[in-house]
């Protein structure tokens, strides 16, 4: 008897990874259309993609056009770089989180300045010299004599608004 003797390709995918390949395609099609204009030219990614996008911004309206206009899109996902492009998403939707935490960060180098004084101003003159010594040093001044007198912290305010406006 002769047996027929079926070759299991490896690289060979199955339907169901197919379609769920194509699901995670749709999704990043959806993010992508959540963006605004500004956000989008900072996505890398081809013409024929951002024009797909645009159309689907027109008819945002119509839900069974849409739909076919977001698999349009995954389909046009499939030529392109996809990790780039949820590297850029991944970016833009954590900016909230990073200036947040540049802020945490800028306040506490703010309380080591008062804490700490000339040393660690000169540190960080050396880390960014477009900054004005003499208004650090007096802003720094200023915020412990109001410490010591429990005044208000405005001069604080003051010191970490400059350093926000250059450092940030």
């Amino acid at each position: 008897m002769n047996k027929k003797v079926e070759e299991v390709i490896e690289d060979e995918i199955s339907k169901s990874q197919i379609k769920r390949e194509a699901e995670a395609l749709k999704l990043i099609g959806r993010r992508l259309l959540e963006l605004n204009s500004k956000q989008l030219a900072k996505v890398p990614g081809s013409e024929l993609l951002f024009n797909a996008i645009a159309v689907a911004h027109k008819i945002a309206g119509k839900h069974e056009a849409l739909r076919r206009q977001i698999q349009y899109i995954g389909k046009v996902l499939r030529n392109e770089e996809v990790e780039l492009i949820t590297a850029a998403l991944d970016k833009l939707s954590n900016k909230h989180q990073q200036l947040t935490h540049a802020s945490q960060k800028l306040e506490l180098t703010r309380d080591m300045l008062i804490e700490q004084g000339d040393p660690k101003i000169n540190e960080l003159i050396t880390q960014f010299p477009q900054l004005e010594r003499q208004k650090i040093r007096q802003l720094v001044r200023q915020a412990n004599k109001e410490q010591k007198q429990e005044k208000p912290a405005k001069a604080a305010k003051e010191l970490f608004a400059y350093l926000k406006t250059i450092c940030l």
